[in-house]
């Protein structure tokens, strides 16, 4: 028995990679239906299509529903009968955002308090939002965004009974093989006989997987109580030495080209901030951020504060356990995307 046994999930944004990987956890289960909410009507009809060839058994359980979480009454219309709501719709790429800031805000910010709103309506009862490690000490547009985000939900979450509707969050960094990412271009650049563009071999970035990303949503989903950002803790790595992984993984000779870093870059990632310490949680795996519950009641601040403080210190991508190229290839061998691309390219 799932934890979604007879239950309706709808995923924002689920033609994404994060939507593909719940997906393929739990149409299979005992889930009474998962919703795809997105806005593109071509990547739906080749999901539609993929699934009920993967999955002919199951691919009634999958339902479509165009719509766009900028616009209000698209996503109500697609919440009626369900229970729960994974906001995955984003804008994730850091320098488009850079260059239309407001595109970032106007799904990022106001399209995750349009679901929020949405979802409080139609007595949804949990909605997991998704954020980054770039909502941590953000410098650019995406970050910025997504940091906004994560005061929506949180803002959101103190004006509703989290009995009728429990709303949290959570924030992970690099998503391996993720569309967009970085190691789907290692591999085309090797393949194309070009050099491997590196923007600073000695950036750290998070590694995880998509199966990871799932867990850390799913911890969310059973644990978390009202207005947490639940954390994962992921190792990093170098940029050169992924890129050195992929090579070597590829038995290729390709040479690497520093190119210098992109708009709104930085050279390490956090994942929980040094503020967020003085309240978070270390529960093994992850850490929780709870929700600040005082209010507007200003006169306290000057008469009454907290001596106390939890002694966790900023978890970032230069402080976390940095993984060896060995560990990187081995890590990158458990990913279907890379199994997949070995197979095409007679690595396997």
């Amino acid at each position: 028995m799932s934890i979604f046994k007879d239950k309706t999930l709808l995923i924002t944004g689920g033609t994404g990679s994060f939507g593909n990987a719940v997906l393929k956890r739990f149409l299979t289960t005992d889930i009474k239906e998962i919703r795809v909410f997105s806005r593109d009507e071509k990547k739906q009809d080749d999901m539609r299509h993929e699934y009920q060839a993967l999955y002919p058994d199951y691919s009634d359980k999958l339902k479509f529903y165009i719509g766009d979480v900028r616009n209000l009454q698209s996503i109500k219309e697609a919440l009626f009968g369900v229970d729960y709501v994974f906001n995955a719709a984003a804008l994730k790429q850091v320098p488009s955002c850079e260059f239309f800031p407001m595109e970032a805000v106007k799904t990022n910010v106001f399209g995750t308090d349009n679901v929020l709103t949405a979802c409080i309506e139609q007595g949804v009862k949990k909605v997991v939002c998704l954020s980054t490690d770039k909502a941590a000490y953000p410098i650019n547009a995406m970050g910025i965004s997504k940091a906004m985000m994560e005061k929506v939900f949180v803002a959101k979450s103190r004006t509703v009974d989290p009995e009728k509707t429990l709303i949290c969050g959570t924030r992970y960094g690099n998503v391996c093989c993720s569309r967009g990412s970085v190691i789907p271009l290692f591999i085309d650049q090797i393949r194309a006989g070009n050099p491997l563009t590196v923007t600073n071999p000695d950036m750290t970035r998070f590694i995880m997987s998509l199966e990871e990303a799932v867990d850390l949503v799913l911890f969310a989903f059973e644990n978390a109580t009202s207005g947490d950002i639940l954390v994962q803790k992921a190792p990093a790595c170098t940029i050169g030495d992924l890129a050195q992984a992929v090579k070597e993984l590829w038995h290729a000779d390709n040479p690497i080209k520093v190119i210098g870093i992109r708009h709104g870059e930085k050279l390490y990632e956090t994942l929980l901030t040094d503020e967020e310490c003085a309240r978070a949680y270390d529960m093994g795996n992850f850490y929780r951020v709870p929700c600040d519950k005082r209010d507007l009641n200003y006169d306290k601040y000057f008469s009454k504060g907290d001596t106390g403080r939890v002694t966790l210190k900023e978890f970032n991508s230069n402080n976390t356990y940095r993984m060896t190229i060995d560990e990187v290839k081995a890590k990158l061998l458990t990913l279907e995307y890379i199994q997949e691309a070995h197979k095409k390219d007679g690595l396997l």
